[in-house]
This record gives structure tokens, sequence and C-alpha cells, in this order.
């Protein structure tokens, strides 16, 4: 298995860059499920961060493109469960994905409940609005 950074997934989906595009499809390409690449859970809300504010990318394409990720038997997401549900959380709601990383997460761990100061994410993702 070999770790994969947030750009070489970058490079892969945008295909944006006339050098590392191709060195990304490359390493993309060589993945199998006996040799998978893994994906850290950092490395998918940085995807997510640049799609979104870098590329103004819309959420149904940022969500389409983690689907994808999640899909791939040659990738191993970290807690690909987790972050499943938060791509379908995020897909059909106003909130922004880490909020529903985190309000899933939390819940997987076995979180009563997760608390907020963020009205937005207390509306949008079921955490608790406090103060």
């Amino acid at each position: 298995m070999i770790g994969l950074d947030t750009n070489v997934l970058l490079r892969y989906f945008l295909d944006d860059d006339p050098l590392q595009s191709p060195q990304a499809r490359r390493i993309m390409s060589s993945l199998t499920s006996a040799d998978p690449g893994w994906v850290a859970l950092p490395v998918v809300l940085e995807f997510v961060w640049v799609l979104s504010s870098k590329n103004r990318a819309r959420k149904s394409s940022i969500a389409a493109a983690l689907e994808q990720l999640l899909a791939q038997d040659a990738i191993v997401v970290e807690q690909a469960k987790v972050v499943a549900l938060a791509v379908g959380r995020f897909r059909f709601s106003r909130a922004d994905f880490a909020d529903c990383l985190i309000a899933v997460s939390a819940k997987a761990a076995g979180c009563t409940r997760t608390v907020t100061f963020d009205r937005m994410a207390a509306r949008d993702t079921g955490m608790e609005l406090i103060g």
C-alpha cells in the first residue's frame, strides 16, 4: 500500500498540469486491490477544500469526485464508511463537508451529541448549538 498526498489526487482528478497530471495518472493506474493507494482523512479534507475554494467546484462535482474515490477497489480511504455518510449529508444539505464529516464521525464514535457554536453547522448537520 502506498500513501497518496492531496496533490496527487488533485492532479489526477483535475488533469490540470502538463507534467504532474500524467505522473498522477500513472501512479493511480498502477494501484490494485492487492497493492492499493491509501487516502488519509486529512487528504480528503484538503481535497475538498482545494476543489471548493481554489477551483470553485460545485458541491455536486465535489460529492461525485469523493464518491468516485470511494468506489475504487484500488483505493483505501481512511474511515471510508464515515466518509461516505459525510458525502451523503454534504450532497443534500447546505453544510460544508468538514462539518458533515465532524458530525458523522462523532456519531460513529458513539457520541450522543456534538456541540458547536456554529449556527449553520447546527442547523444543517444536526449538531447541537450552544451559547
